[in-house]
């Protein structure tokens, strides 16, 4: 028997029941598509997050005050201006530094009403260390940290809650306690970061400005350092660590009271994460494909049955057993692709309904080349048994079945 007589025979069998053959490939289906999905939502997670942290800035190092015990032994008070500056000239790494002053919950009155948002004070520097950019109007510069000037840059969000529409908000007057700002410059749009929180809910002014006019403190809440280049993230990270320690005249042995987050080391632990849980789901959905595979030997099985006078006839007019073999074992792959090539189009087709309702989704090719062939593979696995059934049956005992 050729390639295209057996294809023939093979799909005029399958074509025979057409319901039933559907139904066989059903679990293989769901297997498929369920696979392609799992993966599909966890890559689109993965990117989603990494874009998140992104958008925090380029090559970001973090760097908070964190109070030790009062029983340690070291000062207790934040980043002095000093401690920003020596990281501004003794780092190796640094492409970006700048201070930051913040007030988390900060009352803004604006030309239709006031907001709660975030108010920062930072330096020039933070734009460059964020990865920001002014949508219209300009940014804080070094004359205005030096003169302490009353202006703001405002994010796209708080700008519209001020003033109805963002373009209208330049050269407006802002009031921040009793103090009435300048708006130069509204950011673009950056959207919510990690913790959910829109980004572009912020009203910037110079952290000088921030220090003597609003909090009356000489102390930096945080530091933001940008490192020239991923691959000296870890180095900028302990040099740094070190430099801030010897600032603050912290011992060795005394913990720092300080912390430093690392923005790679964030990446890679979340790609890391969301790597897990979508191998986790990938197999748990490839458990479907395996239910398929034995829905597939289950119904061959009953098809031999069925079709034993059939393999009698076939080989009484000379069929040999390699032939019986290979057709039934054909047609359990041929089921098996069939529901492989539907449950790919199931799993595009939920992919971009999921996309569309906000889930984010990114369908890998690699695994769907590899959901197909591992398709063929459980049909050659589980077709096997039924078609080595039908290839040792007897002519004489086949022709005589009822």
């Amino acid at each position: 028997m050729n390639f295209v007589q057996l294809f023939q025979t093979c799909f005029r069998s399958i074509l025979r029941n057409r319901m039933r053959s559907l139904l066989t490939s059903l679990g293989v289906i769901i297997g498929v598509g369920s696979v392609i999905i799992m993966v599909a939502l966890g890559e689109g997670s993965r990117r989603a997050i990494e874009q998140r942290i992104t958008a925090m800035g380029t090559n970001l190092l973090q760097i908070s005050y964190r109070p030790p015990p009062r029983s340690a032994g070291v000062r207790v008070s934040a980043f002095s201006k000093n401690d920003l500056q020596k990281i501004k000239n003794e780092s190796s790494f640094a492409a970006a530094v700048s201070g930051i002053v913040q007030n988390s919950n900060a009352n803004i009155i604006g030309g239709e009403g006031n907001v709660q948002v975030r108010l920062q004070g930072v330096e020039p520097d933070f734009l460059i260390a964020r990865n920001w950019n002014v949508s219209s109007g300009y940014f804080i510069d070094d004359e205005d940290m030096s003169l302490r000037s009353t202006v703001a840059v405002l994010g796209s969000t708080t700008a519209k809650n001020l003033f109805g529409d963002a373009d209208r908000a330049i050269s407006q007057q802002i009031r921040i306690g009793t103090i009435y700002f300048t708006v130069i410059g509204v950011l673009e749009s950056k959207g919510a970061d990690l913790d959910g929180r829109d980004q572009d809910d912020i009203v910037i002014v110079p952290m000088d400005t921030a220090m003597t006019r609003i909090n009356n403190s000489p102390y930096v809440n945080m530091i933001l350092m940008s490192v020239i280049d991923k691959k000296y993230m870890e180095t900028a990270q302990k040099e740094t660590e070190l430099l801030l320690r010897e600032s603050r005249y912290i011992p060795d042995g005394i913990n720092s009271d300080f912390v430093i987050m690392n923005q790679a080391n964030m990446i890679d632990m979340a790609s890391a994460t969301s790597k897990t849980l979508t191998s986790l789901l990938a197999a748990i959905a490839g458990i479907s494909l395996l239910v398929g595979g034995i829905g597939i030997m289950n119904i061959m099985l009953v098809s031999v049955t069925e079709r034993t006078r059939e393999i009698g006839i076939r080989m009484a007019v000379g069929g040999r057993k390699r032939d019986i073999l290979l057709q039934f074992l054909t047609e359990s792959v041929i089921l098996s692709l069939m529901g492989g090539a539907i449950g790919i189009g199931m799993a595009f087709l939920a992919s971009r309904i999921l996309s569309a309702a906000g889930l984010p989704t990114a369908i890998n090719f690699l695994v769907v080349v590899i959901s197909v062939l591992f398709a063929a593979l459980v049909g050659v696995i589980f077709g096997y048994y039924p078609a080595l059934k039908a290839a040792k049956l007897y002519p004489i005992d086949a022709l005589r079945y009822e």
